[in-house]
């Protein structure tokens, strides 16, 4: 059964893969207690929000039936344990987003087993690790995830991902990416898939302070808010009686 929440504040859930930090000093010194608790942190700040957090070696990966059927968005970040996701919850998901439930994918989570399964393609890509600058260009100023956004904003350094990126044609294309060492890529997709909203964004190197900008977390925010559930009909499919009467 699909829960929705109509009133009240968005429930957000921030899942995180929650490895490197255990296992890489230079991890752990930027974000010690976590990329998923540091961005939890940040959106615990906006009027409306309720956030709780999931991490991979929880039981169910903390994704449980009730914590989904609870949450109005997700954010996912994954990068060295893909593998580790286990089917089941992987479905799960999957379900709640053809149900309604938004899902924001971020940085590496593009080879998430939950994004290909709704992308239908490989997602793959260039990448390269150099500390380069990356400029966010905002390609669709008035799409509600570029809300109180500049033209563009700048990472100081990121790890790159560059063009061709494995991925259908966004529904709406919001941010691309330029790299300084000349690349350039699709870092900010908007897609519809069942009810249910699904946002990709790019930055969220592991070893650089990308979800301490004030940008990186605004657009979050945004996207947070655009990809929450709405009410709408409910579809109904199979065999159906006619409205109206049929011949003579």
């Amino acid at each position: 059964m699909s829960v929705t929440n109509s009133s009240g504040p968005v429930r957000v859930t921030v899942w995180g893969e929650y490895r490197h930090e255990k296992s890489h000093d230079a991890v752990r010194k930027v974000y010690p207690d976590g990329m998923h608790t540091a961005i939890a942190k940040h959106l615990q700040k906006e009027p409306h929000f309720q956030v709780r957090t999931a991490t991979l070696d929880e039981s169910e990966h903390g994704l449980t039936s009730e914590v989904l059927q609870a949450t109005d968005v997700l954010t996912w970040w994954g990068h060295m344990a893909h593998g580790e996701v286990q089917d089941a919850i992987v479905e799960r998901v999957h379900r709640r987003v053809m149900e309604g439930m938004g899902l924001l994918v971020l940085h590496s989570a593009h080879f998430s087993k939950i994004f290909r399964k709704l992308m239908g393609t490989s997602c793959d890509l260039k990448w390269r690790e150099a500390n380069e600058k990356e400029r966010i260009w905002i390609v669709a100023p008035g799409h509600p995830v570029a809300e109180g956004l500049p033209e563009y904003f700048e990472l100081e350094h990121e790890e790159m991902y560059g063009e061709h990126f494995d991925i259908p044609a966004p529904d709406e294309l919001v941010m691309v990416s330029w790299f300084e060492g000349g690349e350039v890529f699709r870092s900010g997709c908007c897609y519809q898939r069942g009810k249910g909203r699904v946002f990709y964004f790019r930055p969220g190197h592991e070893t650089y302070p990308t979800y301490h900008d004030r940008h990186v977390i605004k657009v979050i925010a945004n996207a947070v808010r655009w990809a929450a559930p709405t009410e709408g009909p409910k579809p109904l499919y199979g065999n159906r009686k006619p409205l109206e009467k049929i011949g003579d």
